[in-house]
Order: C-alpha cells, then structure tokens, then sequence
C-alpha cells in the first residue's frame, strides 16, 4: 500500500504547468492543512510530554532518532533548547542517522540500516524516552532504535504523517499528523516536515516550560551567547520587574550573568545568594521560589 505522502496530490496535478504566483498559492494552500492535522493529535502529544517530564525528573533524558529530513529538524530542534532554556546538552539529544557527514548532504543507504538504528540507541536506558521521527513511519533505522529502545524498558514514541504506519506497533505513543499528500509526490521536506517541525517545537517549548524553565511566556532560562541575547535578558528582567536599566544591569552582573537569581532578587529583595537558595529549593521554578520568599510582583 502506498503511503498517503508518497500519493500524488489532486490538487497540484497541473503545478508544472501555472505561473509563479500560481505555484506558491497551491504550496501556500497545502501548508495551511498541516497546523489543523497537528492540531488533532495534541492528546496523544500531551501524554508524550508528560512522560518525557517524569522521565527527566527521574534523571532519564529524551532521545529523538530519524533520518534524512527527520533527522535534520530532530538535530535543529535539540541544538536549540541550550541557547533558549539552558537545557543541558544531553538532556534532550538527537540521533540523526549518518551521523554529521549526513547533516549537509544525502548519504546512501543509512537510513536503510536497522543495525545503525540499533547501534545510535545503545546509550538508551529505561529511565529514557525515545522519540522515533520518520513520516513514512516505515524508516528501517528508526525501527532498529525504537527496537533497542523498547528491550531496555524505555518509554517509545513515533511522530509520522502515515496513520498506518508500520512503526506503530514499536511505539508506546504514536503521533500521526495526516497531512496527506505532498505537493510534490515523496517529498516529504515539505508538508509532513512542516508537521514535524511543529511537533517538535510544540514537545521541546511545553517539556521545558513543565520543567520550570520559563516564568509566565518569559525565557528565564536562558545563556546569553551574544550580545542580542544579554539585550533580551535585560530587557525580560525589566519588563518582568519595572526596574531601571542601571538596576538590571547590576542584578544580572551580581547573578554572574544568571536570569533566573537576578529576576527572584529585582521581585522579591533578596540577595543573590538568597535567591539561588530558594531556586535550587524550588527545583529551578521562578514561581515556587518567588512564593518561598514572598514576591513584590
């Protein structure tokens, strides 16, 4: 049986044959169907985040495994989460198959190898939760992953955009976006991708705002790696505080450039030593430490 993203799509049978305009319209049209199938598959996201939650409470972290495509977003998305929320470097950790050298171009028959599956997941323990990307749900590496994943004990989930997918039956939680067809029958770079990427980014942001890494929509957690980012610091600790720029500029210099103990000290009055206290007491949450100490804001 074809897979629904490997069928070709009606409504761009003629997409060789159209102007510019026309060809972006039909991409534009068949994009806007993909937040409505991510849409419907937020139940079973949501268990997927709160087992990821428990699992890292637990000391587990999360892996994401998959090729090609898959495996670009997983890689992106996890290199992503230090910078925003200052997530240690394997808490979240994706596995792309290839490994680098197929980051930037394709490379033959890796995604073909259930062994190279097996073997990228041989640091997965049952603490983990492992997070198979494949769109076709069919991807031979991805199966050997979810297949070592699952004889340690680990909690297994697949994201695909085929509600049959034969990977299913590895997976503890299966995410099925149907997004149907592509616009270019097989290339899966585009709907199911945009899907993917959506899911991921809807998995990683709720997993660490769960683990108290923000403070309201604010990043909180964050490292500033440049100066645009130290900018956004001082301008989050203003914006959450209503203190003056001289006064966030000496809070995060007394922080040792830290968000979190500046913010709990401009809310609360307490020295900086006081304020790590009380996160470190409150497992890194803003809003349980600010209660400890009792917040002005």
């Amino acid at each position: 049986m074809i897979t629904p993203t490997e069928q070709r799509n009606p409504r761009t049978h003629a997409i060789d044959a159209v102007g510019t305009t026309e060809i972006l319209t039909m991409l534009n049209s068949e994009d806007a169907r993909v937040a409505g199938a991510v849409s419907e598959v937020i139940p079973q996201l949501s268990k997927l985040v709160d087992a990821a939650v428990e699992a890292v409470r637990a000391g587990g972290r999360v892996h994401y495994f998959g090729a090609g495509t898959s495996g670009r977003l997983a890689v992106l998305d996890a290199a992503e989460l230090m910078p925003t929320f200052h997530a240690p470097d394997d808490l979240v950790v994706a596995h792309h198959a290839g490994g680098m050298d197929a980051l930037l171009r394709a490379v033959e028959n890796v995604e073909d190898s259930v062994d190279g599956g097996e073997l990228d997941a041989a640091a997965v323990t049952r603490l983990d939760v492992v997070i198979g990307l494949a769109a076709s749900g069919s991807t031979p590496y991805v199966a050997g992953a979810l297949r070592a994943a699952r004889a340690v004990g680990a909690v297994t989930a697949l994201v695909t955009s085929n509600p049959a997918a034969p990977l299913a039956e590895l997976a503890d939680i299966v995410i099925a976006a149907d997004t149907g067809p592509e616009v270019i029958a097989g290339s899966t770079r585009l709907k199911a991708g945009t899907a993917q990427k959506l899911i991921l980014n809807s998995f990683s942001t709720t997993l660490m705002i769960k683990l108290g890494r923000t403070w309201s929509n604010l990043m909180v957690d964050m490292v500033a790696t440049n100066n645009k980012l130290r900018g956004r610091m001082l301008r989050i600790l203003a914006e959450a505080t209503g203190a003056d720029a001289e006064a966030c500029e000496q809070a995060l210099v007394g922080a040792d450039g830290e968000l979190k103990p500046a913010l709990v000290h401009l809310l609360t009055g307490a020295d900086i030593a006081e304020a790590r206290t009380a996160l470190e007491q409150s497992g890194g949450r803003v809003a349980v430490a600010l209660g400890k100490l009792g917040a002005r804001a």
